[in-house]
């Protein structure tokens, strides 16, 4: 068989498997997009009367999160869980990213500023709904590689640092939301000076590895928060520089 023919059959091999692959991955996300509405169904206290809105569901929807993983597998990525990216940190479950991106009310005008980058899922889903996202990332590597993902992915909207999270983002701030995607016992109070007046903040608050309290802190005025919180969860610790 001739060099070029074999090459030209070689291609429409990889080109049937790639859509093969990618019907499997709309189903499964399909899939995923069912589970959280019924999770969200059923969780109206963590969720309050407006429950979770359709821009957050299409955001999820239209974010390939098999991209987002080592491994990019469909039958992985779509599972009903948090899925491992090494050094010990993951991806939420789908649930828990829409709610915590729900509870941020992230609007179209909106700077976003995420607390642990990890793999770039989570600030995906944010550039999706707002002007501009800042995401902190303390691990070289993971913040190294969610920068390439995301800009091969074209989110252009989104800028990658790597450093200890606590301190924020000054030169990025003021931020109208804050998402936290680790665990810590307190909310850093330079998350809360670089949060606008009308802003929110959510995190997990308490120890890593245990039950933590999903935690919406709104602004209300200079020095003045209102918090709450919303639901049981369990996220890897906060990472501090000199931990």
């Amino acid at each position: 068989m001739k060099p070029l023919l074999l090459f030209v059959l070689s291609m429409v091999t990889f080109a049937r498997d790639a859509a093969a692959e990618d019907a499997e991955c709309v189903r499964e996300r399909g899939a995923m997009i069912e589970t959280i509405r019924a999770y969200a169904q059923s969780d109206a206290r963590a969720l309050g009367p407006q429950g979770l809105s359709e821009r957050v569901l299409e955001a999820m929807k239209q974010t390939k999160r098999h991209l987002f993983i080592a491994e990019r597998s469909c039958s992985i990525a779509y599972v009903d869980g948090p899925v491992p990216i090494g050094l010990g940190q993951t991806i939420s479950q789908p649930y828990i990213v829409a709610l915590m991106t729900q509870l941020a009310a992230v609007a179209p005008d909106h700077v976003v500023l995420e607390v642990g980058t990890g793999s770039g899922y989570q600030a995906a889903i944010l550039a999706q709904l707002a002007r501009k996202v800042c995401t902190i990332e303390i691990i070289p590597q993971l913040a190294e590689g969610a920068a390439k993902t995301l800009k091969k992915l074209a989110y252009d909207n989104v800028s990658v640092r790597l450093g200890d999270g606590y301190d924020g983002w000054p030169e990025c701030s003021p931020f109208d939301a804050i998402v936290v995607t680790a665990a810590l016992g307190e909310v850093p109070p330079p998350l809360i000076e670089q949060l606008r007046v009308g802003g929110r903040l959510v995190m997990p608050v308490g120890a890593g590895y245990s039950t933590q309290q999903l935690t919406v802190v709104e602004k209300i005025a200079p020095g003045k928060t209102a918090t709450r919180a919303v639901a049981l969860v369990r996220f890897v610790p906060f990472t501090r520089s000199n931990d």
